[in-house]
Order: C-alpha cells, then structure tokens, then sequence
C-alpha cells in the first residue's frame, strides 16, 4: 500500500502569520487588553496599589445554576485555542501533543518535575508579589469572587486546569515548534514567548508582568530541555489551584492578601 507524501513544509512568513492568527484568537488578543487595562488603572486618581483586581468573579450571582453554566461555559472556549494549535500542527504530525510531551506517558517524572517547579516559582512568587504591591507597582489580586455555592471549589480547580493548558500547550508547545520551524533561535523564542506572557498578565500590574516573565523564561527553558509540556501543565496547574482555592478558604483570615 502506497503511503501518503509527507507534506511540503510550510514557508516562514505561513508559519510566523499562523501563530499571529493564533494568538489574535487567544493570549495575544489577551496581552492587548492587558496592555489597555494597565494603562487605564495607572492613569487613574487612585494609585495601583490602592486598587483590586477581581478574578473567577461571578456572573449571576442571584441565580447560581446559571452562574455555574457560565463558569462551565468561560473554561471550554477558552480551550478551543488549545484545540486549533494542536489541530494546525496535525497538518504534518498525526501526534502533536505526543510531540510536544502533552500526554500521560510519563505520570510520575511529570508530577514529580511539576511540584519541584511549583515550589520553585510560587514561594518566591508570593513574596515579589507583597513587595510590588507594597512599592505601588501592582494592584491587590482578589484571586477569587464566586458566591458562596457547593461548586465553587471544584470550579476553581477546573478554571486553574484551563489556564494551565492554554497557557503552556500554546505558548510552549505550539509557539516553541512553530517558530523553530521559522528559523529562530532558542532564545529569541524563550524571550518573546516570555514576553508574551508577561503582557497578557500586565491587568494585575507590572508585578505581575515581571512574575510572569520570569516564570515564561524558566518554563521555556526547561521545555528546550524536556521537550515535555506536562510537567509545566502540572506545575501551572498547582499554582493556580493554590491561589483560587488559597484565596477563597482564607481571604477572612489573611488580610494581607
């Protein structure tokens, strides 16, 4: 049986004007909101850190059976910029989530990489957090405002897995391949790609553009060594949940945060 021809690869100017398009439709089109967002809480009367900025927030709070679909709802589109990466990439991979290390293949090394990468951004994390907000260059983070219903944790927790993926299997996975197909260099990918990520967190403040700088440069530099995207999927994943749940249980006893 004759096996198909491999497809032809793609030219560079296809390959960057994709992952443009990409982008728009997803972390890109979040950066330039961010960018508006940081611009307008800085111009204000009342100083960064003096305002709040609300995450996982509720919709209807008066009827939380609605509430909950638009919760369910927010999470599953926002995937679909996870799902027209990998669709893209399958043009000439039947298995680009295999490729980029986005499976269950190797549960332990990957959940054991994830924790260590977990405490190594979210200890000093919190802490750069407190001094940019108390330097006035961040806002007070309210990581999360949902009413006080049955399914509130178990939302958290599948909108800290949302972000986790988008985040890490488009701007590590999708991003890192495409632009290395394009010809750039494995630092020129790591910077912008941590750029990227610092400017669609720019909403928080410019500690959280710095945090998440850092954090983009450590995820994809490992990544150039791994090849696996699990372990920064997990490692995302926990910090979020930390943050959504954390915040929740103890907003009442933590005034500081």
């Amino acid at each position: 049986m004759t096996q198909p021809a491999a497809a032809p690869p793609l030219p560079r100017r296809t390959l960057v004007a994709e992952t443009a398009l990409v982008l728009g439709v997803s972390l890109g089109a979040s950066a330039i909101w961010s960018i508006l967002s940081i611009i307008r809480k800085a111009t204000a009367q009342v100083p960064l850190s003096a305002q709040t900025t609300s995450m996982n927030t509720s919709v209807t709070p008066d009827r939380p059976w609605l509430d909950l679909a638009y919760q369910l709802t927010g999470i599953a589109l926002a995937l679909v910029p996870v799902v027209l990466a990998l669709h893209l990439l399958r043009r000439e991979d039947p298995s680009p989530a295999t490729q980029m290390g986005f499976d269950l293949r190797r549960p332990l090394p990957d959940l054991l990489l994830g924790l260590g990468l977990t405490a190594l951004i979210g200890l000093p994390g919190l802490g750069f957090y407190v001094l940019s907000r108390e330097l006035g260059f961040n806002t007070s983070i309210a990581a999360a405002n949902l009413t006080n219903v049955w399914w509130a944790v178990p939302v958290l927790i599948l909108a800290a897995i949302q972000n986790s993926v988008l985040e890490e299997v488009v701007m590590v996975g999708y991003l890192f391949r495409r632009w290395a197909q394009a010809g750039w260099g494995t630092w020129q990918i790591i910077v912008t790609s941590a750029v990227i990520r610092g400017a669609y967190h720019l909403y928080q403040g410019f500690g959280g553009f710095v945090g998440n700088l850092v954090m983009g440069v450590v995820f994809g530099w490992l990544y150039t060594k791994t090849k696996r995207v699990m372990p920064l999927v997990v490692a995302h994943a926990l910090l979020d949940i930390v943050a959504f749940v954390g915040y929740t249980l103890l907003r009442d006893q933590l005034t500081w945060l």
